[in-house]
């Protein structure tokens, strides 16, 4: 689909009078659309270099967010894209939102946490704008069921944790932790449950606005490992993070990291007010 083909209409609800109404429309046609999802060797490839078809809005978003199929070398999968045209203005955040989400991918990559899906930065349909794998998970679950039922996912939330702590993630909230169920591999292979976080533009703001639901792990010591990954960003921020944010941006995030070290435990949060609302 041409970026001609893209009114302003499409990507720009700022001025929106009708609301209700179209979230009512966009659940119809999200339950409309079919998920086409074949097996991908290379995602970044795919996400780089395939061909962007729109499938529609998704709902509840507060910026234009859209589910699109991802086409190359003869296969699809799914993906969100969030372009820049669509966002709205915010006070504490410069435009330009789908970077933090592609420069929290790639802290997650540096840090070995591998908790973010893939995500690209590349032009689409309504211009530049980050692209994400879709992740197909069990959309009735959410931080608050995992949490409390599934103990054995409970270092990858640390992880996420330690993610959110180093990217300043001021809205991890219970419903942007996405569980993929165990299964089993047409080669009869179990694979174990995962758990995936989305939505990640409110991140990496200079000043300290850490706001989450996972406090379940606070004053725990943080795991050695993570701890000696965090360590070489306080001398360096990757350049491929770096170019994406403000100079500001970069040194707070080693502060947070040089924080982390010499602390050597999770933050707590004496004030109770760290929670981002809602909290689904």
């Amino acid at each position: 689909m041409a970026d001609e083909h893209l009114d302003d209409d499409f990507v720009d609800d700022e001025h929106d009078e009708n609301d209700a109404e179209d979230s009512a429309a966009d659940d119809e046609q999200e339950q409309a659309v079919e998920l086409r999802i074949d097996d991908v060797d290379d995602p970044m490839t795919h996400l780089l270099q395939g061909e962007i078809e729109v499938e529609g809005r998704m709902p509840y978003s507060s910026n234009a967010t859209f589910l699109v199929h991802v086409t190359h070398d003869g296969k699809s999968h799914p993906a969100i894209y969030k372009p820049m045209r669509g966002e709205r203005p915010l006070w504490d955040f410069e435009p330009g939102l789908h970077r933090r989400e592609v420069a929290t991918y790639r802290m997650s990559e540096t840090l070995g946490i591998h908790a973010v899906p893939p995500t690209v930065l590349r032009d689409g349909p309504a211009g530049e704008g980050s692209v994400q794998w879709f992740v197909a998970g069990d959309f009735t679950e959410h931080y608050f069921t995992m949490v409390e039922a599934r103990p054995e996912l409970h270092d990858r939330f640390r992880a996420m944790a330690l993610l959110d702590i180093i990217c300043n993630n001021t809205d991890r909230k219970s419903g942007h932790c996405i569980l993929v169920p165990e299964r089993t591999r047409a080669d009869g292979t179990p694979t174990p449950a995962e758990v995936w976080g989305i939505d990640h533009g409110l991140c990496f703001a200079a000043e300290y606005k850490l706001r989450t639901v996972i406090w379940e792990f606070a004053d725990e010591e943080i795991p050695e490992p993570l701890l000696d990954r965090v360590n070489r960003l306080v001398d360096r921020v990757p350049l491929d993070i770096s170019t994406l944010l403000s100079d500001d941006e970069v040194e707070a995030i080693q502060g947070r990291a040089a924080w982390c070290v010499k602390h050597r435990r999770f933050p707590t949060d004496p004030t109770g007010r760290r929670y981002p609302w809602p909290l689904v």
